[in-house]
Formats: C-alpha cells, structure tokens, sequence
C-alpha cells in the first residue's frame, strides 16, 4: 500500500517544487512563450490577409483575361468580317469589270461584222454588177449582130425617149 498512499513529506515537497517550477515558468519561459504564440498567430493572420488578397487579385486578372480575350475574339471577328466583305467587293468589281469588259468586246465584234457584212455585200454588189455589164455585153453584142437587129433597136430607143 506504500506505493499508492505516498507519504506527508513527499506530497510537501513535490508541492513546493511545483509551487517554485510554476513561478519560475511564470516568471522566465510563460511571456516568451505566449508572445512567441501572438507572433506566430499574428503572422497566421497576415499570411490569411495576404492570401485572400492574392485570390482576389488572381479572380480580378482572370477577370481582365476574360475582358481581354472577349475583345481580342470581337476583334478578330471584326477583322475576319472586313476582309471577307473586301473579298466579295473585289469579287463583285472583278464581275463587273468583266461584265462591262465583255459588252464592249461584243459590241466591237458586232462593230466589225457589220462592217465586214457591209464590205461584202459592196463586193458582192460590184461583182454582180460586173457580171450585168458582161452578160449584158454578150446579149448585146448577139442581139446586135445584125443590122436589121440594130436598127429595130435603135427605134426602139428613139420612141421610148420620146415617151419620157
């Protein structure tokens, strides 16, 4: 039973040493110790500070990526939009020139065929008039061939002038 019943001595003087511990903790280690715990949790504090003030940085400049790639996209898009209307108006000029292009070479063409149609039919008129004077010769010269023939012609001329 002596070891669960400790005797009076033993319980005064472990009371005076952790009387005498308890002050000189107080005294030497207790404000060293808790101002070393508010340091550290001031220094908790200010790391939360500083982390909240970084993720609400970061959700501001992905904010502005967002602004930034919305108006980059609008940009492109305006770009892209432009240069498809140049190339449909250039297209559209290009159409046009070509269309204007073709009118004048088709009114050049029909220019000239006229004018070859006319010079061939002048061609073709000088060539039957000169066939008229050479059948017109041959049928002279056979009708004149005798004199009775010339001069029933002859006549004949007289009074048709004499009619006029």
């Amino acid at each position: 039973m002596d070891l669960v019943t400790p005797s009076f001595g033993l319980l005064f003087w472990t009371g005076i040493t952790f009387c005498l511990l308890l002050l000189i903790l107080a005294k030497f280690v207790w404000k060293p110790v808790l101002s070393a715990v508010n340091a550290r949790s001031q220094k908790i504090d200010e790391a939360l500070l500083e982390a909240e003030k970084a993720r609400q940085e970061m959700k501001s400049l992905h904010a502005e990526n967002e602004r930034i790639l919305k108006e980059a996209r609008a940009e492109r898009d305006a770009i892209l939009k432009e240069a498809k209307e140049a190339g449909a108006k250039m297209i559209e000029d290009a159409r046009d020139k070509s269309k204007v292009e073709g009118a004048k070479l088709i009114e050049a063409a029909k220019a000239a065929i006229g004018s070859e149609r006319n010079a061939a039919i002048a061609d073709m008129k000088a060539q039957i008039a000169s066939f008229s004077v050479d059948i017109a010769e041959a049928i002279v010269k056979e009708s004149l061939a005798s004199d009775e023939k010339q001069k029933a012609l002859a006549s004949k001329m007289v009074e048709d002038i004499k009619l006029n």
